[in-house]
């Protein structure tokens, strides 16, 4: 398993994206995960820089594994900011305009309809998001 702990500020999304690509790419995924996994621990993790510990800053730690074959990513975040389970929220009513639907909670409910797996946690003072998605592409009939 690797780890990165970090800051938990947008500013350090470049850093945590080149830890996540680096596995990929060792792992040869293909692309469409590849992109749908980027997206999603971009959320994640912008999530946790904005909300977690406002108005101060504080660290959140990825844990990241690929394994069988074909391979499943699996990242887990670990923060110890506010309680915070997303999968609690309602998910936004995609049937509705843009203009008609309230701002935010699409993020989340994108990771959640791209990944095979998301899971919420709260363990003590942490907060314990994990995501889980083969590495194969889909197949095609």
């Amino acid at each position: 398993m690797k780890e990165l702990t970090t800051e938990a500020k947008v500013e350090n999304l470049q850093q945590v994206l080149e830890f996540v690509d680096t596995e990929l790419e060792l792992a040869d995924c293909p692309m469409s995960p590849q992109v749908q996994i980027d997206v999603a621990v971009e959320e994640l993790f912008v999530n946790v820089a904005h909300y977690a510990y406002t108005p101060e800053i504080g660290e959140v730690t990825m844990q990241l594994e690929i394994k069988g074959d074909p391979g499943v990513f699996q990242m887990t975040f670990i923060d110890r900011g506010i309680p915070f389970d997303p999968l609690a929220h309602q998910d936004p009513d995609t049937t509705l305009s843009v203009d008609e639907r309230p701002i935010g909670g699409l993020g989340i409910y994108m990771v959640k309809k791209t990944m095979d797996d998301m899971t919420y946690r709260r363990v003590g003072e942490l907060n314990i998001v994990t995501i889980r998605k083969t590495l194969a592409e889909p197949e095609i009939d």
